[in-house]
């Protein structure tokens, strides 16, 4: 009987985290709800390269069908599919997640300065997923005052590195 390979060396690659950093520059995230995304073959390829931008997108709840639809992401074509089976790169897409959790989010979406925003796209046993934040927009002065505590941590992390 032979054993198994269970170090580290012998897992698949990680798939790659796609994080839309200009999201938290942007805004005061308040809270996040991790979704589903509903994806079509040639996305899902594309995704796993990293081929997907989140800087534009935004997230927004239907009535008629309770859903969140995600709008304004581009996820690149994927040519080793041919040109007859590529996908729409920026179609709308549905997420998933439960009619509980969309409710909440369509009412926090409601109020005055609130945005749904798509956070980072990962991979989970499998299965894509967003996680989509609830912002509300910073003004200039907060996104200077932001800029002025990282640099300041910055320089203070310096200062201990070379003390050492």
């Amino acid at each position: 009987m032979a054993a198994r390979n269970t170090s580290k060396n012998s897992q698949k690659p990680k798939e790659p985290t796609v994080v839309n950093r200009k999201a938290r520059y942007d805004y005061v995230i308040e809270d996040t709800l991790e979704c589903g995304l509903k994806l079509v073959g040639t996305e899902v390829k594309s995704v796993r390269n990293g081929q997907i931008s989140l800087a534009e997108g935004y997230v927004r709840a239907t009535e008629t069908p309770l859903a969140l639809e995600l709008h304004g992401v581009h996820i690149a074509e994927y040519p080793p599919a041919g040109p007859h089976r590529q996908h729409s790169p920026t179609r709308v897409r549905i997420l998933l997640a439960q009619a509980r959790q969309i409710r909440k989010l369509a009412d926090r979406a409601l109020e005055k300065g609130v945005t749904l925003v798509p956070l980072k796209v990962y991979f989970v046993r499998g299965k894509a997923k967003l996680l989509v934040g609830i912002g509300r927009g910073k003004r200039r002065a907060d996104k200077r005052q932001d800029l002025s505590k990282k640099e300041a941590k910055r320089e203070m992390d310096r200062a201990m590195s070379r003390r050492r």
